[in-house]
């Protein structure tokens, strides 16, 4: 009996070192990130921007911190652009997979040989604007004959060359900073500005949007859609499952920056601030709310890039010479299932 009662008395703790091996088990794993515990490693891919921090790239720093591109495994490192960065160079060279880039841009680049293919479209439409003061007299296209203008310079400067080509008029260029200070200081007659940015900026240094007549490229049937997610034709066909959860976890972070705004402008302004760019709430809040009316207009169209714009850029762009032909539409464009 003495003996039974041994083996049974060993045998309970050993029962119980068992059990509390287990559970010391279960919580190590538990406490383990489910990064950790995926079977599928995240893919690591990067993005590259046309400028620094701000607003006009809230929907990738909304899925950065928010988790949304690891939950489409994807480990992502954003890139900020800006002067002397050239976003389709990262690209070929590797050192970007994706990259924000403007429609007339990636024409030029692929029609020299620059496999790049559209992903998604951002900006629906042009945000484009010429700006002048009314005492100028300046109050139509043909208005600006032989004045002063100022131009981004490059690629940006497409728009509104086609447009003046468009009236047959000719300005005198000048060469335009990422400020409006030349246009306020009365150096030029008329600035190029995009609604998100520039026109917001003008108001906030006092002039009143009476003072000012405007003119949307976009009203004087330049459609030249803006922002659009772009990668090489390599990278699609190498890993299409890669392009499709960067995609899809892009649009995703838009449409949470713009169902929470506040949130979304607390993210953009935290990298801001790491990039040790200036921050003002108001602009970067207009910013957002601007880049809401050019990205989802229509719902239905959210991401996409319409071919009836694709073809209108393309046939003006061959018509004045910068380009001799442009690729199908479907050669040139990659459709996520994202948008169903």
């Amino acid at each position: 009996m003495i003996v039974y009662k041994g083996i049974r008395k060993a045998a309970v703790k050993y029962q119980q070192e068992v059990a509390c091996w287990i559970l010391l088990m279960f919580f190590a794993i538990c406490s383990q990130p489910l990064s950790s515990l995926s079977a599928t490693p995240l893919k690591k891919a990067s993005l590259i921007l046309l400028w620094s921090p701000q607003s006009q790239f809230a929907g990738y720093y909304v899925a950065l911190e928010k988790g949304i591109y690891q939950r489409h495994g994807i480990d992502l490192t954003i890139l900020k652009g800006g002067p002397g960065v050239s976003p389709v160079l990262a690209l070929q060279q590797g050192d970007a997979d994706f990259a924000v880039l403007w429609l007339t841009t990636a024409f030029g680049h692929r029609v020299n040989g620059k496999r790049l293919v559209n992903v998604a479209q951002i900006i629906q439409r042009s945000s484009m604007m010429l700006i002048s003061k009314k005492t100028s007299g300046i109050r139509t296209i043909n208005d600006m004959n032989g004045k002063k203008v100022g131009l981004w310079q490059g690629d940006l400067s497409i728009p509104p060359h086609t447009l003046f080509d468009k009236y047959g008029i000719s300005v005198r260029e000048i060469p335009q900073s990422n400020t409006v200070n030349l246009f306020l200081r009365g150096g030029i007659d008329v600035t190029s500005a995009m609604w998100y940015n520039e026109y917001h900026v003008l108001l906030n240094s006092g002039v009143d949007a009476d003072e000012l007549n405007t003119i949307f490229l976009q009203e004087q049937g330049m459609t030249f859609p803006e922002d659009g997610l772009y990668t090489l034709e390599k990278t699609v066909q190498k890993d299409p499952a890669l392009v499709d959860g960067f995609v899809r976890a892009s649009l995703e972070g838009w449409q949470y920056a713009f169902a929470h705004p506040d949130e979304a402008l607390d993210i953009v302004i935290k990298n801001m601030r790491q990039a040790q760019v200036p921050a003002n709430r108001t602009h970067q809040k207009w910013m957002l709310e601007r880049m809401k009316d050019l990205t989802v207009s229509d719902k239905n169209e959210f991401g996409t890039l319409k071919p009836q714009d694709y073809e209108a850029v393309g046939k003006i762009m061959r018509n004045q010479g910068r380009i001799k032909s442009y690729p199908d539409y479907a050669t040139f464009t990659w459709r996520s299932d994202a948008r169903k």
